[in-house]
């Protein structure tokens, strides 16, 4: 498991990784093995049909990290009553589903206005941090929260509310899109350089710099404020 790495685990470049929020190499706080250990409304067998208001699922589980998150939502307030979820990842994104869980439900649920606004950084500061390179694993729940959330919409005819996230092509040569960037930011590309560090996008297109550097400050401020 992720938290049994030694803290002088180094990664390619040969830096300690460094929780962000603790100053820790590679070491989970005990909040993140406490939800880790012990994940709150973790669902162990599929539900019964009709059970649960909406369904949203992202991943596959050819490929990697597979979510799959259930909720029951107050017609009258739209507050979340319930959220369960089951997982085929890492520890990080048990724990971050774990505790995103715990904070659309607690205290009689949120709206789920509000629900929806929640941020990565929100979830990794309740659980007292993650490692700069599992911050991605943050983004599983809200990812599929929101498709859940679109399908509640889609079942109950709000269909005016309906969220849509669609690839755009932002380096026609390369074929690299938003959703590429979105991932180089989440896994710590702060600038345009380090965009390219990692994707070599815009290199060959001059032109495409300016809507790719607007997006790479979108991701910041959408993941960290």
């Amino acid at each position: 498991m992720d938290g049994t790495k030694p803290v002088t685990t180094r990664d390619m470049a040969g830096s300690a990784v460094v929780n962000q929020h603790t100053g820790e190499k590679w070491v989970y706080s005990p909040i993140v093995k406490d939800h880790f250990f012990h994940p709150r409304n973790l669902l162990l067998e599929d539900p019964k049909e009709g059970e649960f208001d909406a369904v949203g699922m992202v991943g596959s589980p050819a490929c990697g990290d597979v979510m799959k998150i259930w909720i029951s939502v107050d017609p009258m307030t739209e507050r979340v009553t319930q959220m369960k979820w089951q997982t085929f990842g890492c520890g990080s994104a048990i724990a971050s589903t774990s505790m995103f869980s715990v904070m659309v439900t607690e205290d009689g649920g949120m709206r789920l206005v509000d629900a929806l606004r929640i941020k990565p950084q929100q979830v990794m500061e309740r659980l007292a941090g993650l490692p700069d390179r599992k911050i991605h694993c943050s983004v599983l729940a809200d990812k599929a929260f929101r498709k859940a959330v679109n399908e509640y919409f889609r079942l109950t005819a709000q269909h005016e509310r309906v969220m849509v996230e669609g690839a755009r092509v932002m380096d026609a040569r390369l074929h690299i899109t938003d959703h590429d960037i979105e991932e180089a930011v989440l896994e710590g590309a702060q600038t345009l350089e380090e965009v390219q560090k990692k994707l070599k996008v815009g290199v060959g297109d001059p032109e495409a710099i300016p809507a790719i550097e607007e997006l790479i400050r979108f991701y910041k401020e959408k993941y960290f404020g």
